[in-house]
């Protein structure tokens, strides 16, 4: 919980003031039923005797007095509760957020996309909930408890000592049952986790699912996660609300002691009935506000699991840390030296092994290889998603773990094979947020041949996608998103198969307009066909993480088999095509 507490830190002068109109509204609320045993016990006896109704219009005006403040007080620090607790959780969320975008590769797969959504919604909203109700309950109750049993001592102290016998063993049934319940809502939220990861796959895939008629074999998976769920949820909420009936049960018990000991105390003139009316009444709010301790402790239960499982987001350290850059800018302007790589950092699982190779300014890589060969890999640490299990990469002779991850990567422009057309304007997706000019975002949709079906949309460049891009072919997305790629003042051009849902023809187009325009641009392409990789100055063929294949086209046909293989049968179906 300490969390919550840093982020209430700014908040607490304003606390503190909606926490004394809270207790204003308390001692009002307290007051009336002291007032009401007045009213029966001495007010009304007196005015059978003299006939005057004053004192009942006076005492019953601050019993109305009362109502009134203990209304519009509560009320007012209700609003203020919840203003605090919006504002907190409006900042911790924009605090995660951030932090999530900045987490690694290697943390972002540690956690788990979907675990990172629960925690961004399920686990703010119960801190959220429990802030509130903290803010709510957690004065008024405990002051209700006390006050009540200050009061009634007044009214007869006998009485009271029963009903503070009962309180000890409330307290008891609350802390066990608080003890067994926060560690269970740990294991809910980890199974919400597994909910929503198989929930984003299946609406991810929907369309794979329906074309291959697996709703059924979904449906169960589903089911399975959702009843894991459940089960968790049923386990936790069982062992908590075993606290309602055991409270009522003790409560219960106390209240029917104080009936039959006000009783004969009545019988025996020790006591007046309107005390002991005073004394039920009290008691039903001793109740109600041992009944709403409970539920603070069962959403601080929750708050404490989710708190710890957002703690763990925030409190995660940069892995990727800048070194500092000794040395003089090198010719090279790409070069990567022996690299190794292990998504596990095991160097008996490396997906990428001794890996070399270097381009000069203006030089054009392209990568080829069977799917699962390592190439999207070495993108990914080339933009430093992950770091290198070994070896080192240069750009521009410094290694990139020299540079500030902003300024490294500024310099490249990227199209991912699987990227996403946010659900924005066509021109916000090309721009993404870089202030770019119309000319700009023009010329780099031409250049991907997406300007013509871009403007053919209603709206044209201010058309809005459809969420991941829904209202657009395969093909038209994959141009959108090197039209992304293109736009704007980038050194490297990564093509991550950014062309396989395109025909030849137009990937051929695509790729003579980068050469032409793009012509101080180091363009890396990794691609399954040979044609998309034909033209570029040094070609690697990467199998299981290793170069088997190293050279221009013509020199790896004279030296590559498999490359040699490829060749054949790719350019063989483009022949009898």
């Amino acid at each position: 919980m300490r969390l919550i507490f840093n982020y209430l830190r700014p908040y607490y002068g304003r606390m503190m003031f909606g926490l004394l109109v809270k207790i204003a509204g308390t001692v009002a609320e307290l007051f009336m039923p002291w007032i009401l045993a007045h009213i029966l016990d001495v007010v009304i006896p007196e005015v059978k005797i003299s006939g005057q109704m004053y004192e009942v219009l006076f005492w019953g005006g601050m019993m109305l007095l009362m109502a009134v403040l203990a209304r519009n007080f509560n009320v007012y620090a209700n609003r203020k509760a919840a203003e605090v607790s919006k504002n907190t959780i409006y900042i911790l969320r924009n605090d995660l957020f951030q932090k999530i975008l900045h987490l690694s590769g290697k943390q972002t797969d540690k956690v788990g996309i979907p675990s990172l959504i629960s925690r961004m919604t399920t686990d703010t909203y119960n801190i959220h909930h429990a802030i509130n109700m903290m803010q709510r309950m957690g004065v008024r109750a405990p002051m209700i408890i006390l006050g009540g049993l200050v009061i009634t001592a007044t009214l007869d102290p006998v009485l009271t000592l029963v009903l503070a016998g009962t309180l000890p063993f409330v307290v008891a049934v609350v802390v066990l049952i608080s003890q067994k319940g926060i560690p269970l809502y740990g294991t809910v939220q980890q199974a919400i986790d597994v909910m929503v990861r198989t929930l984003r796959e299946d609406v991810a895939g929907i369309r794979v699912i329906k074309a291959l008629s697996k709703k059924e074999y979904e449906k169960k998976r589903f089911e399975k996660a959702n009843e894991e769920v459940s089960e968790k949820e049923l386990t936790a909420s069982g062992v908590m609300a075993a606290s309602g009936p055991l409270l009522n049960f003790c409560l219960n018990m106390g209240l029917t002691m104080v009936v039959i000991v006000g009783a004969y105390r009545v019988n025996a003139g020790l006591t007046q009935a309107g005390k002991i009316v005073a004394f039920l009444t009290y008691f039903t709010m001793i109740l109600n506000a041992v009944i709403a301790i409970n539920r603070i402790f069962v959403m601080f239960s929750k708050a404490s699991a989710s708190s710890e499982r957002i703690g763990m987001v925030l409190d995660a350290e940069d892995d990727l840390v800048v070194e500092q850059f000794r040395g003089f800018p090198g010719q090279t302007r790409l070069e990567f030296r022996n690299v190794s790589f292990s998504y596990q950092g095991e160097k008996d699982k490396l997906c990428l092994e001794q890996v070399s190779f270097s381009l000069k300014p203006g030089e054009n890589l392209g990568i080829i290889g069977a799917t699962g060969s390592g190439k999207t890999t070495l993108l990914n640490l080339l933009m430093r998603f992950y770091d290198v299990t070994e070896g080192e990469i240069l750009v521009d002779g410094r290694n990139i773990k020299t540079y500030p991850l902003q300024e490294l990567r500024r310099k490249f422009g990227v199209a991912f094979q699987n990227d996403v057309v946010f659900h924005d304007t066509v021109r916000e997706n090309i721009s993404f947020g870089r202030e770019l000019s119309e000319k700009q975002i023009i010329e780099a949709a031409k250049q991907a041949k997406a300007y013509e079906f871009i403007m053919e949309k209603e709206g044209g460049l201010e058309h809005v996608a459809a969420i991941k891009g829904a209202d657009f072919s395969g093909g038209q997305k994959q141009r959108l998103l090197v039209a992304r790629a293109l736009a704007g003042d980038t050194e490297f051009l990564l093509l991550d198969d950014a062309s396989s849902a395109l025909d030849y023809k137009t990937d051929a187009y695509i790729r003579k307009q980068i050469r032409e325009q793009k012509q101080g641009t180091t363009m890396i392409s990794v691609a399954q066909r040979i044609s998309s990789v034909m033209q570029s100055d040094l070609i690697l063929v990467l199998e299981d993480g290793k170069i088997i294949g190293k050279g221009t086209h013509e020199e790896l046909l004279l030296t590559c088999e498999t490359y040699r293989e490829i060749y054949k049968s790719q350019m063989g179906q483009e022949l009898s095509a």
